[in-house]
């Protein structure tokens, strides 16, 4: 099994140098790549990687661009990795690019990446690097001290370094035999589990979980230091004598005030991003650690953002980084992750009876069935139909043998014997329940991770 683990660099100035100037090689490989790409196509010829990478190491040591002010190639002073990746980069994206337009979905073509603007990183390859303890051995640089211990042993396959705020990481991808890779579950249950904006998550026993939000919390300390950072830009271009947008190719004075600055607002960014991760992670972790199966919706994200009133909140949550989470860390608990197609009617259908109450409005919290009198909250009736479309797509797909105690108690879905039972398909629990369509759902709708 293939894990990855990101720790914290501490490097010296040295190696905090090196690291700039490797990562500033790799994003001016990847764009002379790139503009040689577009020429060929432009030229009717058909570029790929591998070939892009030979014509450059051909020139790389000779050619004027790429020769300091002394004559010297560069280049020596970084280690090739670094110039060598970003030509399989470039096919890839190329490869992913042309797979999505095949495949109808949105898509567009790599683009130059510009300083600042970009992510800093670069890649080493496995037998370049070896770990020690808590230090890494780099090549051209060392031993460079970790924050914490790589969590697995295995196969090293790859690594890269990259840069957030002013943290460096050190991205390790680790084959683990499978034995030391799984991990055992605390508890056996089947949940059902519905996203939402005012409870992160809300689970079919009824448990609301809050979401820390943080952009909410810092978002007025960001526009301060959006602003702060405004005003020192607007300044440069008054020095410089610049009216209007900045033209392409400008080079504005960089004080260090404004350095400063962008440090700050990058670190408050960093902050938002760390506390939203913690959260998605501990929630996504304890889901697969204490199920066998966990019932959630295949959300429409991309719409959903589009909804300028809602957008912010729901991108505050990340649902989809839970629903990413769940996916990978299932494989390593043993955990089933059951799909529910994004037209299943979760909050509409009474858990109770099964009736289905098309009339229910987005800001209807709570409802009263009309056929059964049960009142419900939207959120968790929604978490109990999905518990119970977990259930009756796995009894009818994999024939799970038994269930424990902690399946179905306390939810409308009744109690199973003292012994533990058979996990019920949804048809038998409540008699026929027309109209709901949840025995066709649980056949064909829910998709297993």
């Amino acid at each position: 099994m293939l894990l990855a683990h990101r720790i914290r660099l501490e490097p010296s100035l040295e190696q905090r140098d090196y690291f700039m100037r490797a990562a500033g090689t790799a994003r001016r490989v990847w764009n002379w790549a790139l503009a040689e790409w577009q020429r060929q196509v432009a030229l009717g010829q058909r570029p790929n990687g591998m070939a892009l990478k030979k014509r450059f190491n051909r020139v790389k040591y000779t050619d004027p661009d790429w020769l300091d002010e002394h004559g010297q190639p560069w280049l020596r002073s970084i280690h090739r990795d670094a110039h060598a990746q970003p030509f399989a980069n470039l096919a890839r994206a190329w490869a992913r690019y042309f797979e999505q337009r095949r495949a109808g979905r949105p898509a567009h073509q790599p683009r130059f990446k510009k300083k600042g603007r970009c992510r800093d990183s670069f890649y080493l390859a496995n037998d370049r690097f070896r770990m020690e303890g808590m230090a890494v051995v780099l090549p051209k640089l060392g031993p460079v001290l970790l924050r914490e211990r790589p969590r697995w042993p295995g196969k090293i396959i790859g690594a890269s370094v990259s840069r957030q705020a002013d943290h460096w990481y050190l991205s390790v991808q680790v084959e683990v035999p499978e034995q030391l890779a799984m991990r055992s579950r605390s508890g056996d249950a089947m949940i059902g589990v519905d996203l939402g904006v005012t409870a992160a998550a809300t689970l079919s026993s009824g448990e609301k979980i809050v979401a820390p939000r943080p952009l909410k919390t810092a978002l007025r300390r960001l526009r301060i230091r959006s602003r702060r950072q405004s005003r020192k830009l607007e300044a440069a271009k008054q020095a410089s004598g610049i009216t209007g947008p900045i033209l392409k190719g400008t080079r504005l004075p960089v004080s260090k005030n404004r350095t400063k600055g962008a440090l700050s607002l990058a670190c408050l960014h960093e902050r938002i991003a760390q506390v939203r991760a913690d959260f998605t992670h501990k929630l996504t972790t304890r889901l697969c650690r204490e199920n066998q199966a966990v019932a959630i919706e295949d959300m429409n994200v991309r719409g959903m953002l589009a909804n300028r009133k809602l957008a912010r909140a729901i991108a505050d949550v990340g649902f989809y980084a839970i629903r990413r989470q769940l996916q990978y860390k299932s494989a390593r608990y043993g955990t089933r992750i059951v799909l529910a197609d994004r037209w299943y009617p979760s909050s509409k259908l009474c858990s109770g009876c099964g009736v289905r109450n098309g009339e229910l409005t987005l800001g209807e919290r709570v409802w009263t069935c009309a056929a059964c009198g049960i009142c419900h909250d939207r959120d968790v009736n929604a978490a109990i139909n999905l518990q119970r479309l977990a259930t009756g797509a796995l009894a009818a797909r994999t024939a799970l043998p038994e269930a424990s105690q902690a399946v179905t108690p306390g939810t409308a879905a009744g109690t199973v014997p003292a012994a533990g039972g058979k996990v019920t398909p949804v048809r038998h629990e409540h008699g026929q329940q027309d109209g709901s369509g949840q025995e066709e759902y649980a056949a064909h709708v829910c998709a297993r991770f």
